[in-house]
């Protein structure tokens, strides 16, 4: 029997908001050391959504550079990863299908389990390309972090989207087996249908994630999996990125070794240069580490990466994947640096503003005025429908 294909990322492209407020303004504001937020929690600035912005435009936009240069013939899927769904039973993909035009012979499905989702779509994605490594898979991971003023977890939002390409013979990332999984009911992070704003217990949180990493290891170290010291660089959900350091180093105290600051640095630290600007993006959270990563190191070909993503509640998968040598000339750095650069710094005020927008339930015409730079729009509303559109 043939061996079975390697199967991975073999594009990644992300997506961010017309708007940013910088932690330095929020300090300001609310009389906080602007230190807790620089080096308490490793951000430096949050991705806020403009009116005519949300989880769909931002999808679309980092889906259609991966479209543009491959072309929608192979993709057979698309798995829409959220836990900041705009309808509770229409996928959002469907949106972004209309929006970049794939064609209707097309499977698409939205994905929720808080900042897991994504690592369940593209490890969905990966079992559906084993089994006819003809097609391709878009896996896309696009939310909105978004809590209450005032409360703790207001420093942490942000929004992003993440677009993956999942292929045989991947240009990025051979994604490997086994994975180690672990599921805990935790009342750590949660959303009821009837808020649109989250909850958050953040002792509870950090804990509760600790405790994943623990679990996850072990069942992936029972699995066969790779050694500690077998690993270049390790990917974690980031929350906030100061949490990637806490996460490593409590791996490494689990597995009984020394904690050194470099070690640590060394790392991880390349994955956190575009959380930090951007904020915590749930499901896209550590596929923009990834994607930083592979941007902004020295050269990673042939070297493996841990992945540990998390979502409260809790779900949590340790696994592993190797960067393809030749990786640099398919990475787009400057794409993504410029999609955080041309941002629009908004002060305190405007912020609160956008922060409390909402459209009314009437089921009444709402229209946006055009405020986004980026290539797609949310229109407005009409008969309780969304309309979007390219900008």
């Amino acid at each position: 029997m043939a061996a079975r294909p390697a199967v991975g990322i073999h594009d990644l492209s992300a997506a961010t908001t017309h708007h940013v407020l910088t932690h330095a303004t929020l300090a300001a504001t609310n009389g906080t050391d602007v230190a807790k937020y620089h080096r308490g929690i490793g951000l430096r600035a949050m991705s806020v959504p403009a009116p005519d912005e949300d989880i769909v435009t931002m999808a679309a936009a980092a889906a259609a550079p991966v479209v543009a240069r491959h072309g929608t013939d192979r993709i057979r899927t698309i798995v829409f990863a959220t836990e900041s769904s705009v309808d509770q039973a229409k996928a959002a993909g469907i949106h972004v299908h209309s929006l970049l035009g794939f064609p209707s012979a097309t499977r698409v499905v939205e994905l929720k389990q808080a900042c897991y989702g994504g690592t369940a779509g593209l490890q969905f994605a990966v079992g559906l390309v084993h089994r006819d490594p003809s097609q391709q898979v878009l896996v896309i991971a696009s939310d909105v972090s978004k809590y209450a003023l005032g409360e703790p977890g207001e420093a942490t939002q942000g929004a992003a989207a993440v677009a993956m390409l999942v292929g045989a013979d991947p240009a990025l990332v051979r994604v490997e087996d086994p994975s180690g999984m672990f599921t805990a009911d935790v009342m750590d992070f949660w959303r009821p249908n009837y808020r649109t704003t989250a909850l958050v217990d953040g002792h509870e949180s950090i804990s509760a994630y600790l405790q994943a990493v623990e679990g996850s290891w072990k069942d992936y170290t029972e699995r066969g999996g790779r050694a500690l010291d077998e690993f270049g660089a390790f990917c974690y959900h980031q929350p906030f990125p100061r949490m990637a350091d806490k996460a490593h180093r409590h791996l490494l105290n689990y597995c009984g070794r020394d904690v050194d600051d470099a070690l640590v640095a060394g790392a991880i630290g390349h994955t956190t240069g575009y959380n930090a600007e951007i904020g915590n993006s749930y499901t896209a959270s550590m596929y923009l580490g990834l994607a930083a990563l592979l941007d902004t190191a020295d050269d990673l070909s042939g070297r493996t990466i841990g992945f540990l993503s998390y979502g409260s509640g809790s779900v949590a998968e340790f696994f592993a994947g190797t960067v393809v040598p030749g990786y640099r000339e398919h990475t787009r750095p400057d794409q993504h640096r410029a999609a955080i650069d041309r941002r629009q710094e908004v002060d305190y005020d405007t912020y609160r503003e956008l922060h409390e927008h909402a459209f009314p339930v009437d089921g009444g015409d709402y229209p946006v005025p055009a405020v986004t730079t980026g290539p797609y729009r949310l229109a407005g509303l009409s008969g309780h429908k969304r309309v979007y559109e390219p900008r």
